[in-house]
């Protein structure tokens, strides 16, 4: 009999849901957020906070650690150096998360990117640059790598159970959870990781002050390690501006932002400045854009630039005009371009499975700690390893003191298998005594193989005697950390890369960079389509009519001084903030500086208003379409940093009519599209600190009315003043008497 055909509705059912044979496949289910969150969301947290982004009091993250530990069971101390590519595959028996990942590790830990001050990575091959974002490292199959000499210190003594080990993913192999390193490598060399609402960036410092204040601290807990360790040593340089008091807290701590900036030497003969040393957060490629960007309004004595890196190192070359003042120029190329830039530190490591953001001398002293557990678990596995030699050299002491004996036992036994019970019983030994003499070559039995032994013996016992000794006394294993961290200071120490500088020094330098702007009077012009132009009194004088583009007005005049700021606020609810002294002196004559290319508007974007400050005092009235007006506190605007640029500048909720700068409160006349008009004074608006506030209402606007535009009042423009005040706001305003004009209007 044939089968029966499956129903066509069935056969349809079963295309839509291929898994429909699947329980609960396809069924949609409520789920709380809480229980979600617990389920599934902080296993994933947990994940990336303990196994990839944080480092551990060792040092390392774990994508560093199984790579280091895959290359010291590779035998890659010693040799030559091998493919990377190679190195990556057989890395990814323990850390399976694809061989770029596992790439990038290595170039990151190779001598050749110059990403730390020890390196951990003997590289040969295109590693790329830390310090170029143009400089890419070749692929992993043109590149050798092996390890570094310092890398033997990561692993001394490990196969003396001096850490834990586990399974790797699948099982099949055992790797370390931490490195028994004989150095607080934790400080040596920068680390940067970003987790689940946590983070981790750690500087780096020179090895010979961290090993000197960790021997200090070993011997006096209370001892102050910032008297050594001044500041963070950096791999590429550079110039530490040193504060004594914020450097302290910011050690103290682990939180806060250490400023760096960029060494440099001025060539005579070829009139340029060479910068040869970067700070460790930027690249060249940056600092070049930054400086062409502001070459043709900030620095107009640069004749051109250009990276003349090579093999010899960094190299970034900036040609000069004749007559420039160098340390005035590099005092102002420090302040405007990221040749200065700070360092933020937080110093968060994984302490005991638990994420801790510590200072640096709790960092090592939580070090010592562990140190202090390594060494006493390599003693303890010295001990163990020579109390049972000592237990086997002791049984065969019984025998050699009767060699005849024990012949004559082993001559007369009738089967293999009672050789050991017998020398039990024949000497009082156990059995692992008894196999180790029962193995021993006929070869053996002489009377120098007897005395060696005999001298094993006591050998044993004071060696272990001494390391007993040792387990049971702190000093002693005081003594050996000390005596390691000296071993690595000798060895690999090396002269500070990064220089001190002191922090007054450069508060006269941005005084002298005051100082050089000059003060004098000005008149400032702007167009509607955006053109900025500032003009002397003399020069205004003489000039005729002011020129603009074809279909272009002028819509501000505004009287200034040169060391005045100015802020465009732009169609897009943002703010530009320049300076006058920014900008030449212009003429009549001419169209002036486009202000949405030269402070980078984005694109389509238009500005709409341009205010003058000097001391950020008086309000920012915002009128939109809706009646209401915003009234922001200029100080909303002031920024400490040199921001360019201020998102969320005022509301946008409504299209916006008319923005106006005003030092003190003053009455203003509102124009609806009705006619109507409004006479307020601005008091009457409690001003804000939030920029983007929306404003309250001040006009009422009936279905398809909105607001025109908005006009200062001139005393006695109208009859009747009152005729268009209101007592109580919003107001809808009132419609014009015959003898009452609308005046001129203030609109976009």
């Amino acid at each position: 009999m044939a089968p029966k055909k499956p129903k066509k509705n069935a056969q349809k059912q079963e295309e839509i849901n291929p898994n429909a044979h699947i329980l609960g496949a396809g069924d949609v289910v409520n789920q709380p957020i809480v229980e979600t969150l617990e389920i599934n969301y902080m296993p994933y947290a947990m994940s990336v906070i303990m196994s990839r982004a944080l480092p551990e009091i060792d040092g390392f993250k774990p994508s560093h650690r199984k790579l280091l530990y895959t290359m010291y069971k590779m035998g890659l101390l010693t040799g030559p150096r091998i493919k990377s590519a190679n190195i990556v595959g057989r890395t990814m028996q323990l850390n399976p998360h694809g061989d770029a990942a596992i790439y990038e590790t290595m170039v990151r830990l190779a001598r050749g990117n110059e990403s730390l001050l020890h390196p951990f990575i003997d590289s040969k091959g295109n590693f790329g640059k830390a310090y170029s974002s143009g400089m890419v490292y070749a692929a992993s199959r043109y590149t050798e790598a092996k390890l570094e000499a310092i890398a033997a210190e990561l692993f001394r003594d490990i196969d003396k159970d001096t850490v834990d080990f586990v399974d790797n993913y699948d099982s099949t192999m055992k790797e370390p959870t931490l490195l028994p390193v004989t150095f607080p490598s934790i400080l040596i060399n920068n680390n940067e990781g970003i987790a689940v609402g946590m983070a981790c960036k750690i500087c780096s410092f020179n090895l010979n002050e961290v090993c000197k204040a960790t021997i200090e601290l070993i011997k006096d807990n209370n001892f102050d390690v910032l008297d050594i360790i001044e500041a963070p040593d950096f791999p590429g340089g550079g110039q530490i501006i040193y504060d004594r008091d914020s450097m302290r807290e910011i050690l103290s701590t682990g939180r806060g932002s250490i400023p760096v900036r960029a060494k440099y030497r001025y060539d005579k003969k070829n009139n340029c400045i060479e910068i040869y040393e970067i700070p460790y957060t930027t690249t060249a490629e940056t600092i070049i854009e930054k400086i062409i960007e502001k070459s043709k309004t900030d620095f107009k004595e640069i004749s051109d630039i250009r990276d003349e890196t090579d093999k010899s190192g960094l190299k970034i070359a900036i040609d000069l005009k004749r007559g420039t003042d160098v340390e005035k120029l590099m005092a102002r190329l420090y302040n405007q371009t990221p040749l200065e830039s700070a360092f933020a530190c937080n110093f968060n490591v994984l302490i005991g499975g638990a994420p801790q953001v510590l200072g640096v001398k709790d960092l090592l002293l939580e070090w010592i700690a562990y140190r202090t557990e390594c060494v006493k678990r390599r003693v303890f596995f010295d001990v163990t390893r020579a109390q049972k030699k000592l237990h086997l050299l002791q049984g065969l002491e019984k025998i050699l003191l009767d060699i005849d004996k024990a012949i004559k036992i082993v001559r007369e036994t009738n089967e293999e298998s009672e050789v050991v019970p017998n020398l039990m019983i024949g000497f009082g030994i156990d059995e692992i005594q008894a196999e180790f003499v029962a193995e021993i070559k006929l070869r053996h039995l002489n009377r120098e193989y007897i005395l060696k032994r005999l001298q094993d013996v006591k050998d044993l016992e004071a060696a272990i005697k001494d390391m007993q000794e040792t387990l049971e006394s702190k000093n002693k294993i005081k003594k050996i950390i000390i005596n390691e961290l000296k071993d690595v200071m000798q060895k690999y120490g090396q002269p500070r890369k990064s220089e001190i500088i002191c922090a007054v020094a450069i508060e006269e330098e941005e005084e002298l960079i005051l100082e050089e702007i000059e003060d004098y009077a000005l008149t400032i012009f702007f167009s509607k389509a955006g053109y900025f132009k500032k003009i002397t009194p003399q020069s205004l004088r003489m000039s005729g009519e002011q020129k603009v583009k074809e279909g272009d007005e002028i819509v501000q005049i505004v009287e200034s001084s040169n060391i005045n700021e100015l802020l465009f606020f732009t169609d897009k609810c943002q703010v530009y903030k320049s300076k006058v002294s920014d900008f030449l002196d212009s003429k009549a004559s001419l169209l002036g500086d486009y202000i949405p290319t030269i402070l980078e508007f984005d694109e389509g974007e238009e500005p709409i208003y341009m205010a003058v400050t000097d001391d950020y005092k008086g309000y920012m009235l915002f009128f939109f379409e809706n009646g209401k007006v915003a009234k922001v506190d200029m100080s909303a605007y002031e920024t400490k940093t040199n921001r360019k640029k201020l998102i969320k500048a005022y509301g946008a909720k409504s299209p916006i009519v008319a923005a106006l700068y005003i030092r003190e409160d003053q009455e203003l006349v509102l124009t609806s599209s009705s006619g109507r008009m409004l006479l307020f004074n601005t008091a009457v608006i409690m001003p804000k600190t939030t920029k983007d506030t929306i404003g309250v209402s001040v006009m009422t606007m009936k279905k398809g009315q909105r607001l025109m535009g908005i006009r200062p009042y001139v005393e006695g423009e109208f009859a009747k003043p009152h005729r268009y005040r209101t007592k109580n706001l919003p107001a809808l305003g009132s419609m014009p008497s015959a003898e009452d004009t609308a005046g001129e209007q203030l609109t976009l």
